[in-house]
């Protein structure tokens, strides 16, 4: 093999030491680095590892089709895994069988232990620069904190010296399977940082979708966003923002005001907690990690999620003015419908049917619950009842012949048939009628009898409530006023009031409690005048017996004359 092109497999042993606080044990970690010689001869590599000079060929695997046409030897078997837990990588070697440059790599990877680690093990990154505790540095120890998120070198370990705040690089690579970025799958191998999709694939594109399913569709969660606002007026010290489910990711608040904000949780098992959000840091509740950011003008609290648990936001109360709270989250569609097995046969022998049907299940306790619960979900959709023929056997004791037909043409499938409308709740404005439906199948002479529910849930079952009478009631309508009676002083006037329907016609059916005053009092603004006599003269028995029949006429009938 040629020398300059010759790839060194360096095994190189670094040792991680976790610091537990009451054992004081030590934790030892295994890397596997890859570094290139190009002048290196390749007897002096064998002779330098030493694990590849005699190498079982059983270790290889058979050559490929691929590798037969060029000059590569087959593969080896995989490495040990970086790492075990929280995911590794792996590695497979092949060498060059010719002296001349073969093209492609020697190398691939995979990964592996693809488990997440206990949670007293705590950040893979934040373990390698808690071991360099004991590396003396400018005249003294240091307790090192990780660096995250490096966008110029994500894969070298850059740590902070805690109290200075000195940023120091002590190793120019992470171990292999330390994760890039704090929110990312992406992962440090051999210094370099490689593509991981959510399927745990190295240059995978798979990507979770908003409700956190790998290659998903978004269809097991619903967004929810809303805001709140505060009401100092009410004498409230704290009061409730909204409640965030368990399981909810991508969560984002936003408090604009004098108010701070504050979290409550409760577990499934009912267990509460709480936090104080004072200081801008991250923070910690039931295994879910909170972002909290707290500025001049306004308080930002986010959470990737998801929960681990019910998570209840609040506000604490501040004098000034009042708050108004944003907020937007992804939560799981938690009640979701699934479909039964087969009912029993309708019949042990001659040809029957057997349905599927459908429950709603909660992911969360595992548990059967009742319908409603899906049905809060417009997204959930209700899968159709499976029909089949089942125990198409003849009947033993019909000397071979079948006793109940199977479904076909000639014998019609249980359905739905339902009783004649009721009358309409309301004659206007809008009512209700009902109706009876029930499940009925047909025997083999014909008859109608009813039957279970269930063995017509194959078909959509008919409404038992429509409305009905969706047009307005008749109203009054009431016309121009008469010119006044007089033509000077005080008079009455009258106008004419109609029962007018939906149509514009003129009908009945109007409530006589609301309608308009046809005749009202007028006042002609035109002084009346008499002639001047001597001597009082009092009305004329006629005149006023006139006068009094007509007011007494028009009291009665109330119509214009």
């Amino acid at each position: 093999m040629n020398g300059s092109a010759g790839l060194l497999l360096g095994i190189v042993l670094s040792f991680l030491v976790e610091v537990d606080g009451s054992h004081g044990e030590a934790v030892f970690i295994r890397e596997f680095t890859l570094s290139r010689l190009d002048d290196y001869p390749y007897d002096a590599f064998q002779e330098a590892t030493g694990s590849h000079k005699a190498e079982d060929p059983s270790s290889r695997t058979a050559r490929s089709e691929e590798d037969r046409d060029t000059l590569w030897d087959a593969w080896g078997s995989w490495s040990e895994c970086s790492r075990t837990c929280g995911g590794g990588a792996s590695y497979s070697l092949r060498r060059c069988l010719s002296s001349k440059t073969c093209e492609g790599q020697n190398i691939k990877y995979r990964t592996c232990s693809n488990v997440d680690c206990p949670p007293e093990s705590g950040d893979f990154r934040s373990q390698q620069c808690s071991a360099h505790a004991d590396v003396w540095h400018q005249g003294q120890f240091h307790e090192w904190l990780p660096v995250d998120n490096d966008p110029e070198n994500p894969c070298a370990l850059k740590c902070r010296a805690k109290g200075s705040g000195q940023v120091v690089e002590l190793a120019p690579k992470v171990l292999d399977g330390t994760r890039c970025y704090t929110e990312s799958l992406d992962m440090c191998i051999s210094g370099v940082c490689q593509i991981v999709g959510c399927d745990l694939e190295l240059g995978s594109t798979a990507k979770e979708d908003n409700c956190g399913v790998c290659n998903g569709d978004g269809s097991s969660c619903r967004l929810v966003r809303g805001h709140y606002k505060s009401q100092h007026a009410s004498g409230k010290t704290e009061d409730t923002v909204v409640v965030i489910p368990f399981g909810s990711r991508h969560v984002r608040l936003v408090l604009k005001g004098p108010d701070h904000l504050s979290l409550e949780s409760k577990t499934l098992q009912g267990v509460k907690g709480g936090l104080s959000l004072d200081t801008t840091r991250h923070y910690v509740l039931e295994n879910t990690t909170v972002d909290f950011q707290q500025l001049t003008d306004k308080e930002v609290m986010r959470i990737a999620g998801p929960l681990g648990a019910d998570f209840t936001v609040k506000v604490q109360c501040a004098a000034g003015a009042d708050s108004v709270v944003q907020y937007i989250f992804y939560q799981p569609i938690v009640h979701r419908w699934r479909e039964t097995d087969f009912f029993p046969c309708s019949v042990t022998c001659g040809g029957g049917y057997q349905l599927t049907s459908a429950e709603c299940f909660d992911l969360r306790s595992n548990r059967v619950v009742a319908d409603q619960y899906c049905h809060y979900y417009p997204e959930n959709v209700k899968p159709k009842p499976k029909l089949q023929e089942c125990n198409m056997d003849p009947c033993p004791e019909s000397g071979g012949y079948k006793q109940i037909m199977p479904y076909d043409l000639y014998h019609p499938l249980p359905r739905w048939e339902s009783s004649p409308w009721t009358s309409c709740s309301t004659s206007c404005g809008g009512g209700v009628q009902s109706r009876s439906v029930t499940c009925v199948e047909e025997d083999v002479q014909g008859t109608i009898v009813p039957s279970e529910e269930w063995k017509c849930l194959y078909a959509p079952k008919t409404p038992i409530l429509q409305p009905c009478n969706n047009f307005d009631c008749p109203t009054w309508l009431a016309q121009e006023w008469s010119p006044c009676t007089v033509t000077c002083g005080q008079g009455l006037r009258y106008r004419v009031v109609l029962c007018i329907d939906h149509r514009g016609l003129h009908a009945g059916g109007c409530s006589p409690t609301t309608k308009p005053h046809i005749k009202e009092e007028c006042l002609v603004p035109v002084p009346c005048y008499k002639p001047l006599e001597k001597l009082p003269v009092e009305a004329k028995l006629p005149w006023s017996k006139q006068a009094q029949e007509l007011d007494s006429e028009t009291a009665v009938t109330e119509e214009p004359t």
